[in-house]
Protein backbone atom coordinates (compact mmCIF):
# COMPACT_ATOMS: atom_id res chain seq x y z
CA UNK A 1 0.00 0.00 0.00
CA UNK A 2 1.50 3.15 -0.49
CA UNK A 3 0.18 6.48 -0.25
CA UNK A 4 0.47 9.09 -3.51
CA UNK A 5 0.24 12.92 -2.54
CA UNK A 6 -0.82 12.79 -6.73
CA UNK A 7 -3.72 11.05 -6.26
CA UNK A 8 -7.09 12.43 -4.44
CA UNK A 9 -8.56 10.98 -1.51
CA UNK A 10 -12.03 10.51 -3.63
CA UNK A 11 -12.29 8.60 -6.99
CA UNK A 12 -14.81 9.97 -9.94
CA UNK A 13 -15.28 7.63 -12.73
CA UNK A 14 -17.16 8.94 -15.83
CA UNK A 15 -19.09 6.66 -17.15
CA UNK A 16 -21.79 6.00 -20.15
CA UNK A 17 -25.44 3.86 -19.73
CA UNK A 18 -25.19 1.31 -22.96
CA UNK A 19 -28.14 -0.57 -24.38
CA UNK A 20 -27.71 -3.20 -22.86
CA UNK A 21 -27.46 -1.75 -18.80
CA UNK A 22 -30.87 -0.61 -19.15
CA UNK A 23 -34.84 -2.11 -18.57
CA UNK A 24 -37.73 -1.72 -20.59
CA UNK A 25 -38.34 1.62 -19.55
CA UNK A 26 -35.00 2.55 -21.02
CA UNK A 27 -33.14 3.82 -17.76
CA UNK A 28 -30.21 1.96 -15.87
CA UNK A 29 -31.24 -1.21 -13.94
CA UNK A 30 -30.48 -1.27 -10.29
CA UNK A 31 -28.22 -4.55 -11.06
CA UNK A 32 -25.98 -2.67 -13.66
CA UNK A 33 -25.68 0.40 -11.27
CA UNK A 34 -24.39 -2.00 -8.79
CA UNK A 35 -21.89 -3.13 -11.22
CA UNK A 36 -20.77 0.03 -11.89
CA UNK A 37 -20.69 1.01 -8.26
CA UNK A 38 -18.55 -2.64 -7.75
CA UNK A 39 -16.09 -1.47 -10.73
CA UNK A 40 -15.68 2.26 -8.94
CA UNK A 41 -14.60 0.74 -5.87
CA UNK A 42 -12.13 -1.63 -7.87
CA UNK A 43 -10.64 1.19 -9.28
CA UNK A 44 -10.36 3.33 -6.38
CA UNK A 45 -8.87 0.15 -4.15
CA UNK A 46 -6.12 0.01 -7.60
CA UNK A 47 -5.22 3.08 -7.50
CA UNK A 48 -4.30 3.66 -4.08
CA UNK A 49 -2.72 0.57 -3.35
CA UNK A 50 -5.25 -1.34 -1.56
CA UNK A 51 -6.87 -3.25 -4.47
CA UNK A 52 -7.22 -6.95 -4.59
CA UNK A 53 -4.19 -7.81 -7.17
CA UNK A 54 -2.42 -6.18 -4.40
CA UNK A 55 -4.36 -8.46 -1.68
CA UNK A 56 -3.89 -11.33 -3.42
CA UNK A 57 -0.14 -11.01 -3.02
CA UNK A 58 -0.68 -11.94 0.92
CA UNK A 59 -3.83 -14.20 -0.02
CA UNK A 60 -5.96 -11.62 1.23
CA UNK A 61 -9.48 -10.41 -0.66
CA UNK A 62 -12.31 -7.89 0.12
CA UNK A 63 -15.65 -8.66 0.38
CA UNK A 64 -18.81 -6.81 0.11
CA UNK A 65 -21.34 -7.28 3.18
CA UNK A 66 -23.63 -4.06 3.26
CA UNK A 67 -24.91 -2.26 0.96
CA UNK A 68 -27.71 0.87 0.77
CA UNK A 69 -28.82 2.91 -2.30
CA UNK A 70 -31.10 5.54 -2.43
CA UNK A 71 -31.54 7.51 -5.78
CA UNK A 72 -34.11 9.93 -6.97
CA UNK A 73 -33.54 9.04 -10.82
CA UNK A 74 -31.18 6.49 -13.03
CA UNK A 75 -30.02 7.92 -16.47
CA UNK A 76 -31.05 7.09 -19.56
CA UNK A 77 -29.46 4.71 -21.86
CA UNK A 78 -26.81 6.71 -23.97
CA UNK A 79 -26.53 9.67 -21.40
CA UNK A 80 -23.17 9.96 -19.15
CA UNK A 81 -23.35 9.69 -15.31
CA UNK A 82 -20.45 9.82 -12.62
CA UNK A 83 -19.90 7.89 -10.09
CA UNK A 84 -17.57 9.59 -6.97
CA UNK A 85 -16.07 6.63 -4.22
CA UNK A 86 -14.26 7.20 -1.31
CA UNK A 87 -13.92 5.68 2.68
CA UNK A 88 -15.97 7.16 5.13
CA UNK A 89 -14.20 4.67 8.22
CA UNK A 90 -11.90 2.05 9.02
CA UNK A 91 -12.21 -0.40 11.86
CA UNK A 92 -10.92 -3.47 12.69
CA UNK A 93 -13.15 -6.09 10.94
CA UNK A 94 -15.30 -3.25 8.39
CA UNK A 95 -14.29 -0.28 6.08
CA UNK A 96 -17.34 1.84 5.16
CA UNK A 97 -17.11 2.95 1.21
CA UNK A 98 -19.80 5.33 0.03
CA UNK A 99 -20.59 6.34 -3.16
CA UNK A 100 -22.29 9.51 -5.25
CA UNK A 101 -23.86 8.92 -8.30
CA UNK A 102 -24.26 12.59 -10.62
CA UNK A 103 -26.10 12.92 -14.04
CA UNK A 104 -24.49 14.34 -16.95
CA UNK A 105 -24.81 17.73 -15.38
CA UNK A 106 -23.43 16.86 -12.41
CA UNK A 107 -26.29 17.20 -10.35
CA UNK A 108 -26.30 14.56 -7.57
CA UNK A 109 -29.19 11.96 -8.25
CA UNK A 110 -28.37 9.22 -5.95
CA UNK A 111 -25.89 7.81 -2.97
CA UNK A 112 -24.94 4.52 -1.45
CA UNK A 113 -23.27 3.26 1.33
CA UNK A 114 -21.40 0.08 1.54
CA UNK A 115 -19.76 -2.34 4.15
CA UNK A 116 -16.70 -4.39 3.56
CA UNK A 117 -14.35 -6.79 5.59
CA UNK A 118 -11.06 -8.24 4.58
CA UNK A 119 -11.05 -12.23 4.28
CA UNK A 120 -7.77 -14.73 3.93
CA UNK A 121 -9.10 -17.01 0.69
CA UNK A 122 -7.46 -20.29 2.02
CA UNK A 123 -9.02 -20.05 5.42
CA UNK A 124 -12.10 -17.58 4.56
CA UNK A 125 -11.45 -15.92 7.98
CA UNK A 126 -11.81 -12.03 8.55
CA UNK A 127 -8.18 -10.11 8.55
CA UNK A 128 -7.46 -7.20 10.65
CA UNK A 129 -7.65 -4.30 8.58
CA UNK A 130 -5.76 -2.32 11.48
CA UNK A 131 -2.65 -4.82 10.79
CA UNK A 132 -2.23 -4.32 6.67
CA UNK A 133 0.70 -2.60 6.19
CA UNK A 134 0.82 -0.77 9.69
CA UNK A 135 -2.80 0.72 9.29
CA UNK A 136 -1.95 2.65 6.65
CA UNK A 137 -5.23 2.30 4.80
CA UNK A 138 -6.51 4.86 7.33
CA UNK A 139 -4.78 7.18 5.55
CA UNK A 140 -7.70 7.37 2.86
CA UNK A 141 -10.48 7.97 4.92
CA UNK A 142 -12.50 10.69 3.93
CA UNK A 143 -14.37 11.64 7.65
CA UNK A 144 -15.70 15.12 6.22
CA UNK A 145 -17.49 13.91 3.20
CA UNK A 146 -21.43 14.03 3.48
CA UNK A 147 -23.02 10.98 2.72
CA UNK A 148 -26.65 11.95 3.11
CA UNK A 149 -28.24 8.65 3.23
CA UNK A 150 -29.04 6.44 6.15
CA UNK A 151 -26.78 3.25 6.88
CA UNK A 152 -28.33 -0.12 6.25
CA UNK A 153 -31.33 -1.04 8.54
CA UNK A 154 -32.02 -4.53 10.02
CA UNK A 155 -34.20 -6.87 8.40
CA UNK A 156 -36.34 -9.71 9.49
CA UNK A 157 -38.63 -11.44 7.60
CA UNK A 158 -41.37 -13.72 9.22
CA UNK A 159 -43.24 -15.24 5.96
CA UNK A 160 -42.86 -19.26 5.93
CA UNK A 161 -44.06 -19.14 1.93
CA UNK A 162 -41.59 -18.87 -0.34
CA UNK A 163 -42.27 -16.49 -2.87
CA UNK A 164 -40.38 -18.04 -5.94
CA UNK A 165 -37.08 -20.40 -6.17
CA UNK A 166 -34.62 -20.50 -8.37
CA UNK A 167 -31.18 -22.51 -8.67
CA UNK A 168 -27.74 -21.06 -8.45
CA UNK A 169 -26.40 -21.85 -12.30
CA UNK A 170 -23.24 -21.08 -14.74
CA UNK A 171 -24.56 -17.20 -15.15
CA UNK A 172 -24.48 -16.79 -11.73
CA UNK A 173 -21.23 -17.48 -10.85
CA UNK A 174 -18.27 -15.20 -10.60
CA UNK A 175 -14.39 -15.55 -10.32
CA UNK A 176 -14.58 -16.62 -6.69
CA UNK A 177 -16.70 -19.41 -7.67
CA UNK A 178 -20.09 -18.13 -5.75
CA UNK A 179 -22.82 -16.19 -6.86
CA UNK A 180 -22.06 -12.64 -8.23
CA UNK A 181 -23.28 -10.03 -5.84
CA UNK A 182 -25.81 -8.24 -8.35
CA UNK A 183 -27.21 -11.68 -9.38
CA UNK A 184 -28.61 -11.19 -5.75
CA UNK A 185 -30.00 -8.40 -6.83
CA UNK A 186 -31.59 -9.21 -9.80
CA UNK A 187 -33.06 -12.67 -8.69
CA UNK A 188 -34.76 -10.12 -6.17
CA UNK A 189 -36.12 -7.27 -8.10
CA UNK A 190 -37.48 -10.58 -10.20
CA UNK A 191 -40.06 -10.59 -7.18
CA UNK A 192 -41.80 -8.05 -8.63
CA UNK A 193 -43.98 -8.24 -11.70
CA UNK A 194 -43.66 -6.19 -15.16
CA UNK A 195 -47.08 -3.94 -14.18
CA UNK A 196 -45.79 -3.62 -10.62
CA UNK A 197 -42.51 -2.04 -12.05
CA UNK A 198 -44.95 0.35 -14.55
CA UNK A 199 -46.83 1.81 -11.39
CA UNK A 200 -44.00 2.22 -9.14
CA UNK A 201 -40.24 3.66 -8.90
CA UNK A 202 -37.89 2.12 -6.35
CA UNK A 203 -36.47 4.51 -4.19
CA UNK A 204 -34.57 2.80 -2.06
CA UNK A 205 -32.72 -0.74 -2.27
CA UNK A 206 -30.52 -2.46 0.23
CA UNK A 207 -28.64 -5.78 0.47
CA UNK A 208 -26.56 -7.56 3.48
CA UNK A 209 -24.70 -10.89 2.47
CA UNK A 210 -25.32 -13.69 4.56
CA UNK A 211 -23.76 -16.48 2.97
CA UNK A 212 -22.01 -17.99 -0.16
CA UNK A 213 -24.18 -19.03 -2.53
CA UNK A 214 -22.74 -22.67 -4.65
CA UNK A 215 -23.23 -23.49 -8.13
CA UNK A 216 -26.19 -26.03 -7.86
CA UNK A 217 -27.76 -24.61 -4.78
CA UNK A 218 -31.32 -24.06 -4.45
CA UNK A 219 -32.66 -20.86 -3.00
CA UNK A 220 -35.82 -20.05 -2.41
CA UNK A 221 -37.26 -16.48 -1.89
CA UNK A 222 -39.21 -14.72 0.68
CA UNK A 223 -41.01 -11.43 0.45
CA UNK A 224 -43.25 -9.92 3.03
CA UNK A 225 -44.59 -5.87 2.64
CA UNK A 226 -43.82 -4.73 6.09
CA UNK A 227 -45.80 -1.34 5.85
CA UNK A 228 -46.76 0.00 2.37
CA UNK A 229 -44.44 0.38 -0.10
CA UNK A 230 -41.53 -1.00 1.93
CA UNK A 231 -40.95 -4.90 0.97
CA UNK A 232 -38.46 -6.67 3.18
CA UNK A 233 -36.88 -10.22 1.44
CA UNK A 234 -34.84 -13.28 2.46
CA UNK A 235 -32.94 -15.81 0.40
CA UNK A 236 -32.51 -19.16 2.28
CA UNK A 237 -30.93 -22.44 1.00
CA UNK A 238 -32.50 -25.20 0.49
CA UNK A 239 -32.38 -28.00 2.92
CA UNK A 240 -30.33 -26.01 5.57
CA UNK A 241 -32.38 -23.01 5.61
CA UNK A 242 -29.23 -20.94 5.81
CA UNK A 243 -30.15 -16.98 5.28
CA UNK A 244 -27.98 -16.20 2.09
CA UNK A 245 -28.67 -12.03 2.41
CA UNK A 246 -31.93 -10.11 3.21
CA UNK A 247 -33.11 -7.17 1.38
CA UNK A 248 -35.07 -4.18 1.61
CA UNK A 249 -37.05 -2.47 -1.35
CA UNK A 250 -39.13 0.78 -0.49
CA UNK A 251 -41.03 1.81 -3.79
CA UNK A 252 -42.97 5.05 -4.34
CA UNK A 253 -46.29 4.90 -6.83
CA UNK A 254 -45.69 6.81 -10.48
Amino acid sequence: MYQNTDVPLVGSYHLTVDPFDVDFSGRLTIGQLGNHLLNAAGFHANERGFGISRLNEDDNTWVLSRVAIEFTELPREYQHFTVETWVEAVMRMFTCRNFCIKDQMGNPIGYARTIWAMINRQSRKPVDLTTIDDGRLAEWVVPDRECPIAPPSKIKVSVSEPADTVRVKYSDIDINGHMNSCRYIEHILDLFSLRFYREHRIKRFEIAYMAECLHGDFLHLYKEETSPGTYEIEIRKDGTNEIACRSLVEVQSL
